[in-house]
């Protein structure tokens, strides 16, 4: 123990949550001074900001000009669960789910909504086998599964003549990978994830099978005022040019800006992708250098370019939870990496945030790190 020298290098940023995410390079307040904090956000100065999100939004994602974009109350679940609260029970559901989040859609929908849905699971380390997924059903999935480092390699299993809907949790792959959005009709995130924006506020973008959709159905259950998404048959136009459901902080609107103005700085959508594809490269290199660690997604074609999850892999560990908590310890106390421990309904592991707005020279810098807190925690168990 007394002969582990630490690394010479640290990260400058070792902030490496998976949400809230790091700021952008160089953050600070005084980036938030336009803010128009105590006006309304009805008033004219309000409406504006809330406008230039949504249209600064569709302009770096692509998103095509015939679909919604919305600013909407409680994060990324409060979209989600507003989408299957409004879109779902007209047709047969399909419910994929291989990790935390995706079970936690499966249970309000068979639980809450009461939907006899056909439930498709894979564990930690895999996703559904696509081709296997009925898409003349209504389809809900998460892009990326933040808990267990899977995602879905493209869209190329879901067709184009399909008659349901697709509702798509994006929220820790919009912004850092590639959305085919012809194959998607409902995509939901959070401002905290890959732009590291701040919490508390969700975006839905709807495609016009959506629309139609909406205007055409009425759930047989009660809709929350904070739920609905249209008035008197027709789709609510006002939400989807920034006049929300509810009051949203016009700090974090400014926050959201800021973050959007610098991924346009960057390169827009594809400097973003390719920011992240840099730093999960940095560790998946280090993982085949380091056979002691491994990458929870068991092929490359599905290994999350953001949530990066990781689990040891030696016959040396005694405990392989313990092992790893004080790993992830080890490193918080060291103030090289913060809040990497692997999420709580995932297996043993740590979980290394590498969106874009992380810099690849930090995730570098970490490496080294993991295996010196590797080797002291194996120590310690002697």
């Amino acid at each position: 123990m007394a002969d582990l020298i630490a690394p010479a290098t640290r990260p400058a940023n070792p902030r490496f949550s998976s949400g809230p995410c790091a700021k952008i390079p160089g953050y600070s307040l005084d980036m938030l001074v336009d803010a128009p904090l105590g006006r309304s956000h009805r008033a004219a100065v309000g409406k504006a900001k809330l406008k230039e999100a949504i249209d600064l939004t569709r302009e770096i994602l692509g998103v095509p000009a015939d679909y919604r974009i919305g600013i909407v109350p409680g994060s990324d679940t409060g979209a989600v669960e507003m989408a299957m609260w409004s879109l779902l029970g007209a047709r047969p559901v399909e419910m994929l789910a291989w990790e935390s989040f995706g079970e936690g859609w499966v249970t309000d929908v068979v639980k809450q909504l009461k939907l006899d849905a056909t439930v498709r699971k894979a564990p930690y380390g895999q996703i559904v086998d696509l081709a296997t997924v009925d898409f003349d059903k209504d389809v809900v999935f998460t892009w990326n599964g933040t808990t267990s480092g899977c995602r879905v390699p493209n869209a190329d299993a879901i067709p184009a003549d399909r008659k349901g809907l697709t509702i798509c949790d994006a929220t820790s792959s919009a912004f850092a990978m590639e959305m085919d959005w012809a194959k998607l009709d409902v995509v939901t995130f959070s401002w905290q994830k890959v732009l590291g924006g701040e919490g508390a506020h969700g975006m839905l973008i709807l495609s016009p099978r959506a629309v139609e959709r909406l205007e055409s159905y009425t759930p047989a259950w009660p809709l929350p005022k904070i739920f609905r998404l249209t008035a008197k048959g027709k789709v609510s136009e006002g939400i989807f040019v920034g006049e929300t459901i509810n009051t949203p902080s016009m700090l974090a609107v400014e926050d959201y800006l800021v973050s959007l103005k610098w991924a346009k700085s960057v390169g827009g959508l594809p400097g973003l992708v390719a920011r992240a594809k840099a730093n999960a490269q940095v560790v998946w290199d280090f993982c085949a250098a380091n056979p002691w660690l491994q990458n929870l997604a068991e092929t490359p074609a599905i290994a999350s370019t953001t949530s990066v999850c990781l689990k040891f892999a030696d016959d040396r560990i005694k405990d392989g939870e313990a092992f790893a908590k004080a790993v992830a310890k080890r490193l918080e106390k060291a103030g090289v990496a913060y809040d990497i421990g692997a999420y709580r309904d995932a297996p043993a592991g740590l979980r290394i945030w590498c969106g874009s707005t992380v810099e690849t020279a930090d995730v570098a810098a970490l490496m080294p790190w993991i295996a010196h807190a590797f080797e002291a925690e194996l120590a310690a168990q002697v």
